[in-house]
């Protein structure tokens, strides 16, 4: 088996490193593939050291089963021929194919056998927010179709990147400091502030980032069910919160709703009002799984649930997704 990873500087791409180790993956080699800065940079895997390879045109993923890409959509899009045309399958971090008929998007705990279509060798990963919010739906709406979605969610620094959370660090280090913070990344300072902008404004005036919810889910779960989601950045750097609304065709109780969730694979129920225990990121970052509280019913309509949602959005909103894939393909024997 071997494995490729194709950004591997970035933010992702050091998760993949994290979480192949971590899950003792069954590969037997790994080649790490950078941009032209990145070329020569050395990372542990395993307890060797390992050299970033330049990514160019030619045929250095011949004998590559799996690449895991995190570079951008730009480059995903133009190497992708290049990854796939011996054969190995590209599961891709970008945004550059989520919306192809052709390319399934893919949630392990939701439509794993959507993988097995995929006339490209191509799989997409999808975005974060995303992720973590099918994780739970699945088994919401396992129990009653799902009707319509309201979310509004409140996302880490690190969803931007390292350079992200690198701007967070030095904006508080410099307000401490009595001194202006340097903006960047970020439209505003987002130290001691909120955002409710991630991505660019489209003609309903909804971010593409609260759009790729909708269109996201839809394929994700192969449903009709409208999303209606308002992104906001949060000065934490890492783990992504969401609040929910959900309306389903049949009225459920909240006793049913949480027994669903308990028994979904890579869901954890944390919701003790009564001693103050829910989900934060304080205590999910670097975690698995998605972790769900403050269950209840909605006081305006019998049809809802409500609950809020925290997922480590570097891991399992991205390179934790990604890997899980990898490895359903293989227990499926669609990589041997």
């Amino acid at each position: 088996m071997k494995v490729a990873i194709v950004g591997t500087s970035g933010a992702v791409g050091q998760e993949f490193l994290r979480v192949l180790e971590e899950r003792n993956f069954p590969l037997d080699e790994l080649v790490l593939f950078g941009s032209v800065r990145s070329a020569g940079n050395e990372y542990e895997f395993r307890g060797k050291k390992l050299v970033v390879k330049e990514l160019k045109h030619g045929d250095d993923f011949k004998d590559i089963d799996i690449a895991l890409t995190s570079a951008g959509a730009g480059i995903s899009r133009e190497y992708a021929e290049t990854i796939t045309k011996h054969g190995a399958i590209m599961i891709d971090n970008s945004s550059a194919f989520r919306y192809d008929d052709d390319v399934p998007l893919v949630v392990p705990e939701v439509n794993p056998e959507d993988s097995k279509n995929r006339p490209r060798n191509i799989i997409a990963n999808p975005n974060c927010s995303t992720i973590q919010m099918v994780v739970a739906l699945k088994p919401i709406n396992d129990l009653s179709k799902i009707k319509r979605v309201r979310v509004a969610t409140y996302q880490a620094a690190s969803g931007a990147g390292a350079q992200g959370i690198a701007e967070l660090e030095q904006q508080v280090k410099e307000i401490a400091n009595g001194n202006e913070p340097t903006i960047s990344k970020f439209p505003y300072q987002l130290a001691m502030n909120i955002i409710p902008h991630i991505d660019v404004f489209l003609e309903n005036d909804y971010t593409k980032e609260e759009m790729k919810m909708n269109w996201e889910t839809k394929k994700i779960m192969h449903t009709d069910a409208e999303v209606s989601a308002t992104c906001v950045r949060i000065p934490v750097a890492r783990a992504h919160s969401e609040a929910i609304w959900v309306e389903t065709e049949n009225s459920l109780s909240v006793e049913e709703v949480k027994e669903a969730f308990e028994k979904t694979e890579g869901l954890s129920v944390i919701d003790n009002p009564a001693e103050k225990q829910y989900p934060m990121p304080l205590f999910v970052s670097g975690k698995d799984d998605v972790y769900v509280g403050r269950i209840r019913k909605d006081i305006t309509d019998p049809n809802s649930i409500t609950f809020w949602c925290v997922g480590d959005q570097i891991k399992k909103g991205a390179a934790l997704n990604a890997v899980q894939i990898a490895e359903w393909l293989i227990k499926e024997g669609e990589v041997k």
